[in-house]
């Protein structure tokens, strides 16, 4: 019951990026009883069904992308009180160049790039 909660909170509204500990607070406010560890569990499952992306943007943390198609990020580290705002830039328009040779039996899998912004000065 809890994991089909947080399904709903989580693809019910669009594409969108969030981490975990956003999540758990969206399910508290939503007055569904889960613990941290039960929405971590449930975005890793995700994540393995192919339902979710993870893109790691600061050390530890990593957000969860419901949008699972080839794209690339903006990543605003002036927003959100230190957590910063994941965006996504539609691929259409930007080339990656200068890749270095692959190592032999291996295939590119996919290429992630996040830019990061600030506030201009």
């Amino acid at each position: 019951m809890q994991r089909l909660a947080l399904g709903e909170l989580l693809f019910s509204n669009g594409d969108r990026h969030v981490c975990a500990e956003d999540l758990h607070a969206e399910a508290c406010d939503a007055q569904v009883s889960v613990s941290l560890a039960t929405v971590y569990n449930t975005l890793n499952q995700f994540k393995a069904a192919g339902l979710l992306r993870e893109i790691a943007v600061e050390g530890e943390r990593s957000y969860f992308d419901t949008n699972t198609s080839d794209h690339f990020h903006f990543f605003d580290c002036s927003k959100g009180g230190g957590k910063g705002e994941l965006m996504d830039i539609e691929i259409d328009g930007v080339t990656v160049s200068g890749i270095p040779p692959i190592p032999t039996g291996k295939a590119v899998d996919r290429i992630d790039v996040i830019i990061r912004l600030k506030n201009a000065v």
